[in-house]
């Protein structure tokens, strides 16, 4: 039925938003003019809201990162999966309870990111990854793969030169450009592993990423439902192969994502924007963190990364 919703309201050139779970069991929609109170978004300056700053006062924003060796046995569980071929990429996530003066809301308006969504009594996501773009009859979806502490000396260098995160990179590139193949034509790699920099309330965060671009037929619109419910969920935050891995995440996280990781975005009559719904806050004031483990990876390392994306973009 929400398929069916999305493709009505496409075929008819309605504006609409969107938010989809991670398990797709509670997406919703809106109408762009009948969005409630309930739900503000930011996408890339597409919004509902008036700018609006909390004055740039000071806040206390403190982490409880899981123990580490819990860590340890949620990513020795990943691993043995690994080493028993049922999956060449986990991406692996944990929850962090947080101590903050700020309401989730509050956190909402003074986030400098490029994509922002509160749900009342819900969550607020202050997401960099873009999901999929659709412009002018090309979709195009930006997988980010690679973390690293962009203060460090040779920072970019580094995490370009790293193999680990090379093979990771390559992995959910091949998974993404086989998923854009089921819905566009004439799929290709336009750009590889760039780097950006992200700038949090606490240090800057090096991002690779990568751009995928293929070709949607004519009158694609009227199938914008289907469209976005087959790319689903996100290659970047489950893994590959698709379906084994999230049976995977499922048993080892033990709990529903829900909106984390899910996606979000907007529908303007012609073209389409999206996110991917990481660096996430839920209404327990639970952080969510974690990212992708290989063959290669390194405990160590992957439990300094999902420390690393502890943060929210206030400064």
């Amino acid at each position: 039925m929400f398929r069916e919703q999305l493709n009505k309201w496409g075929k008819e050139g309605k504006p609409f938003v969107f938010l989809i779970d991670f398990e797709q069991q509670k997406p919703r929609a809106w109408l762009m003019d009948e969005c409630p109170e309930s739900f503000k978004y930011n996408f890339d300056g597409i919004t509902n809201v008036a700018p609006k700053s909390n004055g740039n006062r000071a806040f206390r924003f403190d982490k409880t990162v899981l123990e580490q060796d819990l860590y340890r046995l949620k990513f020795n569980q990943v691993k043995d999966q690994l080493l028993r071929g049922n999956s060449y990429l986990v991406n692996l996530t944990v929850s962090s309870p947080l101590e903050t003066d700020l309401t989730l809301e509050e956190i909402f308006h003074a986030s400098v990111s490029r994509y922002k969504v509160w749900l009342k009594d819900e969550f607020v996501c202050f997401s960099p990854e873009s999901f999929v773009q659709i412009k002018n009859n090309r979709i195009c979806t930006f997988p980010m793969k690679g973390t690293i502490d962009a203060d460090l000396k040779d920072a970019r260098d580094r995490i370009l030169a790293d193999k680990k995160e090379q093979a990771e990179h390559a992995t959910i590139v091949d998974l993404l450009r086989n998923d854009l193949s089921k819905v566009a034509n004439n799929v290709t790699v336009n750009k590889y592993r760039y780097y950006e920099v992200i700038q949090s309330n606490s240090k800057k965060l090096g991002q690779v990423s990568s751009e995928i671009c293929g070709s949607l037929p004519e009158g694609f619109a009227s199938s914008i439902g289907d469209i976005l419910w087959e790319l689903l969920p996100a290659g970047s935050i489950s893994g590959a192969p698709k379906n084994k891995t999230v049976q995977i995440i499922q048993e080892v996280e033990g709990a529903e994502r829900g909106y984390y990781t899910g996606i979000a975005g907007y529908f303007d009559g012609k073209n389409l924007d999206s996110c991917i719904l990481i660096r996430y806050i839920d209404q327990n004031y639970t952080y969510r963190s974690g990212g992708g483990i290989t063959h290669l990876s390194s405990m160590e390392e992957e439990y300094q990364e999902l420390i690393d994306k502890i943060y929210v973009p206030i400064y």
